[in-house]
């Protein structure tokens, strides 16, 4: 047991969370850095400018504002609540990425970038390029991503306990039918083949070779397919939240809150839901936190970098399984059927949460999400 929360099998859903102690809403069960993190290839190039390791903006609030509205007349009040350090930026010598931090600089450089840095290795720029070709947005996951878990075997000091604890995220071998929908398309064998032929020619591999075989690099989009974890971080968001708490006259507050507004929608109708630095990334234990279509738990970013907090929606007694929902609020109000036709896809497995067994007796399909298939269906074909 840790901190009020034990792991626990759970049959056919294998590990599972359960509370140890009473938590109420709001509360935060545990927070945890990710084994591995990487920013999506298309969110980088589109501009999103965040750390190269931790995915914490690197923008200052006027900055993210301006580029998202495309409007750079825009004054943003209160700017001191930026939570944004550029003193404490540093870049790489060799290829200029960023980083927040000269720890988080230390680190990449530890882990990985000293391997990938395209400045020493040109030919991680084709390796990305040709990636971002096969796979747009909306992005799931990034080559970064599987260049990373090569690099960081091929580099780790304690290289077993590194393996063992990628190894424990597998799954049964059901793990090789899923994880190729993250390249969306109809040709996933060829593209698997041309990263495995890219990836071998890009990164010198001493000790990770069963990564990078066929079947290797099979098993390890199945793993982030079926594991990986959305990031997501926002300099606005967090200059947000720390204005609402701030104390300030009714006519400030009404100014500021029109200036929100007013940026969220210049915000919509210049780059739509494509407002965060987005990223994904592996974590030892939020991957044994299960789903439910009625979750008492959700994951937050509230320090906007890679760090994950697990907290409560509602209260949760000792001995209950603590879940979230791998499902958007959207989806969570469609049928039995479509929730599930959904999991079954992109999770290979159905949901027998007591939501789900209430709606037992529904039809497989309403009228209306038939309609909504029949044009999801037409839209890819065309």
């Amino acid at each position: 047991m840790t901190g009020g929360f034990e792991l626990r099998e759970t049959g056919s859903k294998g590990v599972g969370v359960f509370a140890a102690k009473p938590f109420a809403e709001n509360d935060v069960i545990f927070e945890e850095t990710p084994i591995v993190s990487a920013q999506f290839c298309w969110n980088e190039a589109y501009g999103y400018y965040a750390c190269h390791h931790c995915l914490k903006p690197m923008e200052s609030v006027e900055e993210n504002v301006r580029r998202l509205t495309a409007n750079a007349s825009v004054v943003v009040p209160f700017p001191e609540l930026c939570v944004t350090a550029k003193s404490n930026q540093v870049f790489c010598e060799s290829c200029g990425v960023g980083f927040c931090s000269e720890g988080c600089k230390t680190l990449a450089e530890q882990q990985y970038h000293s391997l990938l840095c395209p400045g020493k290795l040109p030919a991680m720029v084709h390796l990305v390029e040709t990636w971002k070709r096969m796979h747009y947005p909306p992005e799931t996951t990034s080559i970064s991503l599987i260049a990373r878990i090569i690099a960081m075997v091929e580099t780790a000091a304690d290289r077993e306990s590194l393996v063992q604890s990628l190894m424990s995220f597998s799954h049964e071998a059901t793990d090789e039918s899923s994880g190729l929908c993250l390249l969306q398309g109809k040709d996933d064998e060829d593209k698997i083949k041309t990263l495995q032929a890219l990836i071998q020619e890009t990164i010198p591999i001493n000790h990770a070779q069963s990564f990078v075989s066929e079947e290797g690099l099979r098993s390890l989009f199945a793993l982030i397919g079926r594991n990986g974890q959305g990031i997501g971080t926002s300099v606005f968001s967090e200059w947000v939240k720390f204005v609402e708490k701030k104390e300030m006259s009714t006519e400030e507050r009404d100014s500021v809150d029109s200036f929100i507004d007013t940026a969220y929608a210049n915000m919509n109708e210049h780059v739509g839901s494509f407002l965060n630095c987005e990223g994904s990334g592996l974590y030892k234990l939020q991957r044994c936190v299960n789903h439910s279509c009625e979750p008492n738990a959700r994951i937050n970013f509230p320090r906007s970098d890679h760090t994950l907090v697990l907290e409560a929606t509602r209260p949760i007694a000792p001995g209950d399984e603590i879940c979230i929902s791998y499902l958007d609020e959207c989806m969570l109000e469609r049928s039995r059927h479509t929730r599930n036709k959904t999991l079954k896809e992109f999770y290979l497995f159905e949901c027998k949460c007591d939501k789900c067994i209430a709606q037992s007796d529904q039809p497989d399909v309403t009228s209306e999400e038939e309609s909504d298939e029949d044009d999801d269906d037409q839209d890819m074909e065309s």
